[in-house]
């Protein structure tokens, strides 16, 4: 697919040289992503340097969050996206409205869309499907060996241990908008594959955490996304939260943040992801 955008931007090139000033090579084709696992694939891939623009939650590789952005989801514009000038864009499914994709096809521009991942399957599927898409079939495989080693280093260190602390996930945004992670969840997944006991049964999504909930799950660590704990407040602001000082996690001093795209992205760096949460609460 990629080579077939490739001679068609040489085409236009050819034909239309005199009326532009920008070259377009056959090595370079300018991308923009929609989805902080798609960024961090691209680039894993090779192709970073061939990215344009990205949204807000491409934060890895961090020289990403230099580039201009097109926003988030919602407040993603065709008119954006377009004034970029770009030659392909790459998305997660869903993640722009149809509106915007209309609107972005119906100006020429190719969009193709992968399925976010939310298991160790979708990660190899994503990077198995992006690379073949860019035709580097190769460095994907060679990406999902890397994976592969990685999950295994896991098993063997998880087969050493002798405890599977509880924990439960908390999405915070502002003191306003707390939520703990259910069932088919990033966080189920996750918590699975570190060898942790996930609190939030009986229920599917994000659900607004209660003190009832919080007192009835009474997991051993309570885990956030870095940008969660800084909006209430940093680690001081936790307290807040109504029925928090009931829970042995906040009473042991038992509460963890990592990085959002890295522990949700579920991108080529999930095994190592999982292996530092797994390490984090066995010590």
């Amino acid at each position: 697919m990629i080579r077939f955008i490739l001679l068609f931007l040489l085409g236009t090139t050819i034909f239309s040289c005199a009326e532009r000033k920008t070259e377009v090579t056959a090595d370079k084709v300018k991308i923009i992503t929609a989805g902080g696992t798609i960024t961090e694939v691209v680039s894993e891939l090779g192709f970073g340097g061939d990215i344009i623009a990205t949204d807000i939650t491409s934060t890895f590789p961090a020289n990403m969050q230099e580039l201009p952005s097109i926003g988030y989801r919602n407040q993603i514009k065709a008119e954006g996206i377009l004034a970029l000038g770009p030659d392909l864009v790459l998305a997660e499914e869903g993640y722009m409205s149809e509106d915007v994709v209309r609107q972005l096809q119906a100006a020429g521009l190719q969009v193709q869309f992968f399925e976010k991942p939310k298991d160790i399957n979708g990660t190899y599927k994503i990077v198995f499907e992006i690379s073949n898409f860019l035709e580097v079939p190769e460095k994907g495989k060679a990406i999902n060996a890397s994976i592969e080693a990685d999950i295994k280093e896991l098993q063997n260190y998880l087969q050493a241990q002798s405890t599977n602390p509880s924990m439960a996930f908390v999405m915070a945004r502002g003191q306003e908008m707390v939520f703990v992670a259910g069932e088919e969840t990033f966080a189920e997944s996750m918590f699975n594959m570190a060898g942790l006991d996930h609190v939030g049964k009986g229920f599917k999504d994000f659900i607004p955490l209660t003190p009832e909930a919080l007192i009835s799950m009474n997991p051993d660590y309570l885990l956030f996304f870095d940008s969660g704990i800084q909006s209430i407040g940093g680690m001081d602001g936790v307290k807040n939260i109504r029925g928090i000082e009931n829970t042995t996690a906040f009473r042991q001093g038992q509460i963890l943040s990592l990085d959002g795209q890295y522990l949700s992205g579920f991108g080529p760096r999930v095994g190592k992801a999982a292996l530092e949460l797994a390490k984090s609460v066995r010590k």
